[in-house]
């Protein structure tokens, strides 16, 4: 960690008291107020290099007791970040960090601390310290990204997280395949990039793991944008952005129990606090934004990854574009799958099934369209799934087309794929609210080839026969 001290007297800390106290040694004869405090402040030190307080200073006459006040209620920071700016202006020590970088930079914009007003202010000197140490340390960086979403538009305009970004990216793409992106090692053994060793990062097995776990403490928002920054390198393996990805839906992820919470009713639903409303959407918002960063290729990540994510959409309820972006990624490589990853619960107040069949129907057609050409008329769509699809799932569309062209799925994997429908069959099937009509659907959509023997299948028409009391 990176830390610089600006000031005449190093070796000496002040706390905001102290301001309070050296400035009453003076003429106090301004006032500024910041949101809760207020600071008696002899005005000369910090308008000889802030042009924001020139400014409010020559708008604000002075009050009956021949003090100006000055109100910064907006002010970016607050109390902390003012404090610094004004122990600065006084020639008292500051110490700066990835912590604080930020909101220092974004108060000292705020109070104008340029260098047309004096030689050597503020911002020059916070700029020189982000670029030349700062930038150059991967946790460093890390932690001055993640302090940017309390001054977002501050951040944005300054292009400080833009930058923060950039370096990161440029960090991972330097060596995208030198080290393994294994979860079970620590990140307490990582090496640090430090500001003298800008090539420190080493590839032996202890650091196994540390851009996708280090990134994984990011929100959403600024991790999304960072891994487009990799992704556009083009440098990265898919398997590698598909471990990331893994990594970090582990990481924010709710768990969710291997059959789920199959329903909710509506009394439950409808007394759910806000505090969990907006817990849920932003869970959805994450699971969302990770579909739209799986990798294209197949096999670039799982297919029960992929079908955990499809269990979490349907209990987020996300928007119908994702699942049916994971059901047609699913249906590439659904000779992975397992049965328990086919039993998907089904949250549909309208749906008296335990399982989400008609997800797996949609799967099962994905997957018998792999080496077909584009169907002349749309797949039949899910009566619970919106037509509409989100830009994301367009965006990525002509390539999944295209993986489908040049993939078609072999003969010994709609072997596999008949096998698992049949003894998904027999799991479904001891569900009493389910349909003959979706039975059959189910059975008819393999192809008679497809199956050597016909004993699971027969195996599952018994199970339903018995549920159904007609044996």
């Amino acid at each position: 960690m990176k830390f610089m001290k600006l000031g005449s007297r190093p070796d000496t800390f002040y706390t905001s008291e102290s301001i309070r106290s050296i400035s009453s040694e003076v003429s106090s004869d301004l006032i500024i107020q910041v949101r809760g405090s207020r600071y008696l402040l002899h005005k000369f030190p910090l308008l000889s290099k802030c042009l924001c307080l020139q400014r409010l200073c020559s708008e604000s006459p002075p009050d009956s007791s021949h003090h100006q006040i000055v109100q910064l209620p907006d002010f970016p920071g607050g109390v902390e970040a003012f404090e610094m700016c004004a122990k600065f202006c006084y020639g008292i020590t500051i110490t700066l960090s990835p912590y604080n970088i930020v909101s220092a930079r974004c108060a000292a914009e705020y109070l104008q601390m340029t260098e047309e007003v004096e030689k050597g202010n503020l911002i020059h000197k916070l700029e020189v310290f982000f670029n030349s140490c700062i930038l150059h340390g991967w946790k460093d960086t890390i932690v001055s990204l993640q302090t940017t979403k309390a001054f977002h538009l501050w951040s944005e305009d300054l292009g400080i997280t833009s930058r923060c970004i950039e370096i990161i990216a440029s960090k991972v793409l330097r060596h995208p395949t030198k080290v393994s992106l294994s979860h079970s090692h620590s990140r307490r053994v990582r090496d640090d990039i430090s500001c003298n060793d800008t090539e420190s990062l080493r590839t032996k097995s202890g650091s196994k793991g540390w851009w996708a776990e280090d990134l994984a403490e990011l929100s959403i928002d600024l991790y999304w944008r960072t891994m487009i920054a990799i992704k556009s390198g083009g440098k990265v393996p898919s398997n590698f952005i598909g471990d990331a990805l893994k990594i970090y839906a582990s990481r924010w992820l709710p768990n969710i129990s291997k059959n789920g919470n199959r329903k909710k009713n509506v009394s439950q639903a409808e007394s759910e606090s806000d505090s969990a409303s907006e817990k849920t959407s932003k869970h959805r918002l994450l699971l969302e934004s990770i579909v739209s960063l799986l990798p294209t290729e197949k096999g670039a990540v799982s297919c029960s990854f992929l079908l955990k994510l499809l269990k979490a959409s349907n209990i987020l309820n996300s928007s119908s574009s994702s699942k049916m972006e994971l059901a047609r990624r699913v249906g590439l490589q659904l000779e992975e799958a397992t049965v328990n990853d086919l039993l998907i619960p089904t949250l549909s107040y309208t749906n008296d099934t335990v399982y989400d069949v008609e997800l797996v129907m949609t799967i099962l057609e994905q997957f018998m369209l792999q080496g077909q050409s584009p169907p002349t008329s749309p797949p039949r769509s899910l009566k619970t799934f919106e037509r509409r699809r989100s830009r994301s799932a367009e965006n990525i569309n002509f390539e999944l087309q295209e993986s489908r062209r040049s993939s078609s799925a072999s003969h010994s994997s709609k072997l596999k794929v008949a096998k698992l429908v049949d003894r998904y069959l027999q799991e479904v099937a001891r569900d009493v609210n389910f349909s003959l009509s979706k039975f059959i659907a189910l059975a008819d959509i393999i192809p008679e080839f497809a199956r050597h023997d016909h004993d699971d299948l027969y195996r599952a028409i018994d199970i339903y026969l018995k549920v159904k009391n007609l044996l």
